[in-house]
């Protein structure tokens, strides 16, 4: 396995499209991961620091610009990771909120080849009432997903330990909740390595 992830995120990725319907994605016959959080929560950072690349998915301090489904790959295949629209950004324009939320929709349960989502959650806040909305339309789907607290190193070990022991009671009696909850830190590094062979695994599908 050591091998197979250091292969998968040694060859450079690309952005293969943007989608905002569903009828714009690629055939359902890959592999695909994807990434979903408050607006803000860090996204974009993390899916650059998964693959080593700093430019790949934009950033921006501007709550919402991520307003479609932006697909990667890496240049030999195999695997999408799929960045879906922020969610929770209440200065959005209401339609464009609606329009977000149809389109996550959709595609939550809508790709039988989804074969996780990581719930990205900031470590200084804890999950809040939209991620609870998003997690319920997944467990109703059926679609496997797993929390991951981003900006864990903007927090003390004692009140880090609190978020932790918090998320867990918030996913534990969730049916389509990975109980394992990940810490990571883009600026930092903390948690890329683990969250790189959680990928690894899923493309190989073990």
């Amino acid at each position: 396995m050591p091998e197979t992830v250091r292969l998968l995120f040694a060859r450079p990725w690309i952005f293969l499209k943007g989608c905002v319907r569903v009828s714009d994605l690629p055939a359902d016959d890959i592999v695909e991961i994807a990434f979903a959080g408050r607006s803000n929560v860090g996204k974009s950072s993390l899916i650059n620091a998964l693959v080593g690349q700093s430019a790949l998915a934009r950033t921006s301090n501007t709550p919402g610009r991520t307003q479609e489904l932006n697909l990667f790959a890496p240049e030999a295949g195999g695997i999408r990771l799929v960045d879906m629209p922020g969610y929770g950004f209440a200065k959005a324009p209401k339609p464009a909120v609606e329009k977000w939320n149809k389109l996550i929709h959709q595609f939550l349960r809508g790709r039988p080849n989804l074969r996780r989502v990581y719930v990205l959650v900031d470590a200084r806040h804890g999950p809040k009432p939209n991620d609870a909305t998003v997690m319920n339309e997944l467990d109703k789907a059926a679609v496997s997903y797993q929390v991951v607290l981003t900006k864990a190193d903007k927090l003390s070990e004692k009140d880090l330990g609190g978020v932790l022991e918090a998320t867990a009671r918030f996913i534990v009696k969730r049916p389509a909740a990975h109980p394992e909850i990940i810490l990571t830190s883009s600026e930092k590094g903390l948690g890329i390595d683990t969250l790189r062979q959680e990928v690894a695994r899923l493309r190989e599908g073990l």
